[in-house]
């Protein structure tokens, strides 16, 4: 079934990218009103990375650094061209709610498309459908997550396509693999995830092409046609890496400066000390993604078990009673990544009701949201077409599925969803900072030039609306030398900071503060906030004349 299949069709899917639309402004109006848009640290630093491409005393693409990969902050560059879109956070939201509702169409796209079939009614693939879009778009931590400028919508949207054009290539379209290729490409320049998700694919495309092949009876023409899509698929999904690694190479003069660099999540998990619960063991690691997963989906803890639970019955399903749509099952590709990733990676995640009981990295338990989506969407889809029990009975069934689904999502929102609870409980300390020091920023002279390390603090700067090409920071060096740049701007400024700059922002410990402390410099404020680096805002020369 492809989108120009019928005007119903056509019809459905514009009323679900509406009511997605709505769902995602009205979220954003709430969470932008409430001064939620940038509670996540992350959030603010993705703002900057973008912003300081083009907003920056040495701009270009160098400033999108080494460790995040650089779409999303290249899709944000355009909304950022405005100084209040970047100093309210609106900027970085946008493509995270364009993404969502891309998103929402995938899954609905994906569910009826795999579903439905030539000769039967459609009504039990479209319920589904419409169920899986409910399923993934009413969760209320994704649709807080999309008014951020965070990349867990950008990935999920890029992931899902990649599925919706894959399902298409298994049922003889072999043009969507070129679709699918870019779609996997862009999820690899979003998340590394969209790695381990480039490999998989590309052993799949290749496996179903082989047992085409096997049993095919089309012209040579066609079949040389998917074998030209076959390669260029796997050439797509390996050139985002590529040009990644090759890009850390270049300028960093390490190909894996991103995974062992500095600030890697390696790095910093050894620099601060960080627990993780599951270092080493990868069954503990598996457990820990899908309890961040159960989180996500519903609060209690019987609820989320359900919901596990019945994934795991879905698979199960697909595989006994509908084999035609095993594509779903690559919707749970996030699982071994994470656990990987948590197991020999560095990348911790916590959860309140295990050690150490905090809230740490819990969001990736949205990347699991597809594939439970899909395993209502199954369930809704088993008990229509059952020829078992009178009709009535069976809708009661899809009714109760509706309202199992509701009270998921209730008592998250009566609890408070757990992304949101994450942000605010890491990030009331840094945003108190920030807000102190960006009053005391927006009195400096609109002409000054300030000395800052913002890779701690950007948000002071964006508050304040201090324009990042009169802020001399890290980023502005050449990076390429290694392991320091003697002649860059900030190794100079540092050196001698009343040469460069008119007043510098020192956090106890950082760059900063050790140049300022080696000279006898006018201290204007000191900001003290607990759990947070004092810092004190100097004044290193006076105006001229």
């Amino acid at each position: 079934m492809t989108a120009s299949a019928s005007p119903r069709w056509d019809l459905e899917i514009r009323w679900v990218a509406w009511l997605a639309l709505c769902v995602s402004l009205f979220s954003f109006l709430f969470s932008f009103r409430r001064g939620d848009v940038l509670l996540y640290g992350d959030a603010v630093a993705h703002i900057n990375i973008a912003r300081r491409v083009f907003d920056s005393r040495t701009p270009g693409l160098l400033q999108l650094g080494t460790v995040w990969l650089p779409l999303p902050h290249l899709l944000m560059i355009p909304f950022l061209l405005f100084r209040q879109m970047w100093q309210r956070g609106i900027g970085g939201s946008i493509p995270s709610m364009l993404a969502y509702v891309f998103g929402v169409v995938a899954i609905f796209r994906l569910v009826c498309g795999i579903l439905h079939q030539k000769g039967q009614p459609g009504a039990p693939a479209q319920v589904s459908a419409w169920i899986a879009a409910l399923a993934y778009g009413a969760n209320p931590n994704l649709i807080y997550m999309q008014t951020t400028a965070m990349g867990e919508a950008i990935y999920l949207a890029f992931f899902l396509w990649s599925i919706v054009f894959l399902s298409e290539f298994v049922r003889g379209d072999a043009r969507a693999l070129r679709k699918c290729g870019l779609c996997v490409a862009a999820a690899s320049l979003t998340r590394y995830d969209g790695w381990f998700l480039a490999v998989i694919l590309a052993c799949i495309v290749v496996l179903v092409g082989l047992r085409l092949s096997g049993k095919d009876e089309s012209g040579t023409e066609e079949i040389r046609f998917r074998r030209r899509a076959i390669l260029e698929f796997v050439l797509l999904t390996a050139a985002a890496p590529a040009i990644w690694v090759a890009y850390n190479a270049a300028v960093y003069r390490n190909p894996l400066e991103f995974a062992n660099g500095p600030y890697s999540a390696r790095a910093i998990e050894k620099k601060t000390g960080t627990i993780n619960p599951a270092h080493g063991d990868l069954d503990t690691a598996a457990m820990y993604f899908l309890k961040a997963a159960e989180l996500n989906a519903a609060e209690p803890v019987w609820l989320g078990r359900v919901w596990l639970a019945l994934a795991i019955t879905a698979a199960v399903a697909v595989l006994l009673l509908i084999p035609r749509a095993w594509p779903l099952l690559t919707l749970g590709i996030p699982l071994p990544f994470y656990a990987l990733s948590i197991a020999y990676g560095g990348v911790p995640i916590f959860v309140p009701s295990w050690w150490p009981f905090s809230q740490y990295n819990v969001r990736y338990g949205l990347e699991l949201l597809p594939a439970l989506a899909a395993a209502w969407a199954m369930c809704a889809f088993v008990i229509m077409t059952s020829d078992k029990g009178p009709a009535p009975a069976r809708r009661l069934l899809i009714l109760s599925v509706i309202a199992f689904l509701g009270s998921s999502y209730a008592s998250i929102w009566s609890a408070t969803p757990i992304c949101y609870q994450e942000a605010a409980i890491n990030m009331r300390g840094r945003i108190a900072l920030e807000s102190q020091l960006a009053k005391w920023l927006e009195a400096l002279p609109p002409d000054s030039t300030l000395l800052m390390y913002l890779g701690g603090h950007p948000g002071a700067v964006e508050l304040a609306g201090v324009p990042l090409k009169r802020v001399i920071n890290e980023g502005n060096h050449r990076v390429w030398k290694q392991p320091i740049d003697p002649d860059g701007l900030w190794e100079r400024a540092l050196a001698n900071p009343a040469q460069y700059a008119d007043y510098a922002v020192a956090f106890e410990g950082d760059s900063v503060w050790q140049a300022v402390h080696r000279q006898d410099f006018k201290e204007l404020v000191e900001i003290k906030v607990t759990g947070q680096a004092r810092a004190i805002l100097y004044r290193l020369r006076y105006p001229r004349g």
